[in-house]
C-alpha cells in the first residue's frame, strides 16, 4: 500500500536529461564541489554543492524539473535522501552522472 509520505527517487537518463535541458523542461543542480563544477559541468547547470547542501536552497522554476548531477550518482542520490528528510517526496537524478553525459559524447563547460 503506498503512502502520501512514501518517497522516490527518479533515474533521468542522459538521453531525457537533454532532451528536458533543450526544451526548457529541466534545470540540472550540480551537486559536486565548487572546484569540480569549476573544471566541467553540463552547460546551464547551477552548483549546489552536497559539502553545504540546503533542500531549502534547491532552485525552484515554476513548471520545470529539477534534476540533481554529480559525477557518477552517487552524490546526487545523498543529495535526494536530503531532500527526502525535508519533506519532498520526489526527486530526479541523472543517472550515471557527468561520467554518463561525456560517455554519450555530450558537451561540458567550465
Amino acid at each position: 500500500m503506498h503512502t502520501l509520505t512514501e518517497t522516490k527517487l527518479i533515474d533521468v537518463d542522459v538521453a531525457t536529461m537533454r532532451r528536458w535541458l533543450h526544451d526548457g523542461e529541466a534545470i540540472a543542480v550540480d551537486v559536486r564541489e565548487p572546484e569540480e563544477f569549476g573544471e566541467e559541468h553540463i552547460p546551464g547547470a547551477l552548483p549546489l554543492p552536497l559539502s553545504r547542501f540546503d533542500a531549502t536552497a534547491l532552485p525552484q522554476a515554476p513548471g520545470k524539473k529539477t534534476v540533481l548531477v554529480c559525477y557518477i550518482g552517487g552524490r546526487s542520490a545523498r543529495a535526494a535522501e536530503l531532500l527526502f528528510e525535508a519533506g519532498h517526496r520526489h526527486a530526479f537524478h541523472l543517472e550515471g552522472g557527468l561520467f554518463a553525459w561525456k560517455e554519450a559524447g555530450l558537451h561540458t563547460t567550465g
